[in-house]
């Protein structure tokens, strides 16, 4: 665990994702939270080392599973999010946490560690911008849509430290869930601009990094766009997206033997910037009418 401010921890080194937190007058305000049970214990150790005050919140930052499977884990009266977030953890089918923890685990010992655990589903959400306010500090969260439709951001500017979630990651390639890049690159291209207070960049994934890991994530995006609405003018269909993934596959590192999940990932993504093309086309044509 590394303090990157007064009171202002991260750790990088649990599976899957980064988490944050911050130490207020009135308890921990976790930003993410880790989806294994092991990592979510050792966490809170870590945490109750430096405090032994209580969680008074949980803060999620997109839909992903692996952002908010561990909100389980932890007793915080809120848990916040973007409202399309809580719409979307709203419409899980009932199976969806087993599936969810299939995903996560690579044995039957290592699923038993889940027990029965629930979905925790976030009962604080908004719009476009909210302020956590908890034993003096003050706490902004940002609607940023980009690898989702609710990713937000947590921007503690006096310090120029940044949460993004997804919308940055390093080492690995992107996760679009949402068919929302256009407006993923404008927002990268607004956190690079000076006035935009954020020295250390927290991503979802990956270690710490500055606005420079916004560039090869601005380049991946604008040319999975321009492919994408070439094939989409000339009237391909989406299944056709699968032949852009060999060009897309070498801008991002990936280890030999997760090839196939990584081509399965790119076309996904691929698959929601055809349906963005989409839409866009569908809202003019309303707009027209």
């Amino acid at each position: 665990m590394q303090e990157l401010a007064p009171g202002i921890f991260v750790e990088t080194g649990f599976r899957r994702i980064n988490v944050g937190a911050v130490l207020t007058g009135d308890g921990w305000v976790l930003i993410d939270t880790p989806p294994y049970p092991d990592d979510a214990q050792r966490w809170r150790e870590m945490l109750q080392s430096v405090s032994e005050a209580s969680i008074c919140a949980i803060v999620t930052t997109d839909c992903h599973r692996d952002r908010f499977l561990g909100s389980a884990w932890f007793d915080a009266r809120v848990v916040a999010a973007h409202s399309e977030t809580i719409g979307h953890i709203r419409s899980l089918p009932a199976a969806f946490v087993e599936n969810a923890i299939e995903s996560l685990v690579s044995d039957s010992s290592e699923r038993s560690r889940f027990g029965s655990v629930r979905l925790r589903l976030p009962n604080v959400g908004f719009t476009r911008r909210m302020q956590l306010r908890y034993g003096g500090a003050e706490i902004p969260l940002l609607a940023m849509p980009g690898p989702t439709a609710g990713s937000l951001w947590v921007h503690l500017p006096e310090y120029g430290i940044l949460f993004t979630g997804d919308s940055i990651i390093v080492g690995q390639h992107l996760y679009i869930s949402s068919p929302t890049t256009k407006e993923w690159l404008e927002n990268l291209t607004n956190l690079r601009r000076s006035r935009f207070a954020a020295d250390v960049i927290v991503p979802g994934r990956g270690p710490l990094t500055d606005k420079s890991a916004t560039e090869p994530i601005s380049n991946y995006l604008r040319l999975a766009r321009r492919r994408v609405h070439s094939l989409y003018r000339a009237g391909r269909p989406r299944a056709d997206t699968s032949s852009l993934v060999p060009e897309l596959l070498p801008m991002f590192p990936y280890q030999p033997g997760q090839i196939e999940r990584v081509q399965r990932r790119i076309k996904a993504g691929l698959d929601r910037i055809y349906e963005e093309f989409k839409l866009d086309d569908k809202l003019g044509d309303s707009a027209a009418r």
